[in-house]
């Protein structure tokens, strides 16, 4: 069949991403940012509320690869505070969810030649993304790195409950775009999330090998390695 599409993963492959969860400056800023809202607790009781809601959301879940909300983590969190109104426990959950994205976050970037890349598939094949990721940290992230509207669609696991290697998401992706396996070709950087769980279905894989993600896995072979990303356009010409 005719290559139709590539599906690109986000993070570790278009972009370089790194955040540090630990830091103790995540969990004072939103410790301080509570007071505002009449919510007054220690910073490591923010952090310990936190990761016990998360516990409890994966384990309601009983996925294999299970994914969390961090959105609907903070509204369980601020529910369990005292915030009534949806509406506005909606609202901050977002401000905090982002908050906590930003102050973790010490790096985001593009690999280099990945606009370069993508403007030169786009004229040829439709792309689609598929990301382990949050949709409020993901699709403002894409924004400020300049990929808005090349993808379509753009999966989300948060969205699911369900992580990569689930191939749930990819077949809600070629259900999308009423596509069948052998019609798209799977970009990514982490051999067991992104080229095990497209192998899967069928589908043949680049391996992007970036500075992030599972070098190994067993019995995983991608179809083409590209060890910078302008070699993704050598990858699809090989594999179309």
């Amino acid at each position: 069949m005719t290559i139709k599409t590539i599906l690109f993963d986000l993070y570790g492959t278009l972009i370089d991403i790194e955040t540090d969860e630990s830091m103790e400056e995540i969990y004072r800023g939103i410790a301080h940012y509570l007071t505002y809202q009449g919510i007054y607790l220690h910073r490591w009781e923010v952090r310990d509320r936190y990761y016990q809601i998360m516990k409890q959301q994966k384990e309601i879940r009983g996925e294999e690869y299970p994914e969390i909300d961090v959105e609907a983590i903070w509204n369980t969190f601020l529910r369990q505070q005292g915030i009534k109104a949806a509406p506005t426990r909606r609202k901050l959950s977002t401000i905090l969810a982002q908050i906590y994205r930003g102050i973790s976050r010490k790096r985001l970037q593009l690999y280099p030649d990945v606009k370069k890349v993508l403007d030169e598939l786009r004229s040829a094949y439709c792309m689609a993304l598929i990301s382990d990721a949050q949709p409020g940290y993901a699709l403002p992230e894409i924004k400020a790195v300049g990929l808005a509207g090349y993808f379509d669609p753009i999966i989300i696991s948060a969205h699911y409950g369900f992580r990569k290697p689930d191939r749930r998401l990819i077949e809600k992706a070629l259900e999308n775009m009423k596509l069948m396996p052998a019609e798209v070709i799977c970009v990514g950087n982490d051999m067991y999330r992104d080229i095990f769980g497209a192998s899967r279905l069928g589908i043949k894989t680049i391996f992007f090998d970036s500075n992030q993600g599972e070098k190994y896995h067993e019995n995983v072979t991608p179809d083409y390695v590209a060890h910078r990303f302008e070699d993704v356009l050598r990858g699809v010409e090989a594999l179309k």
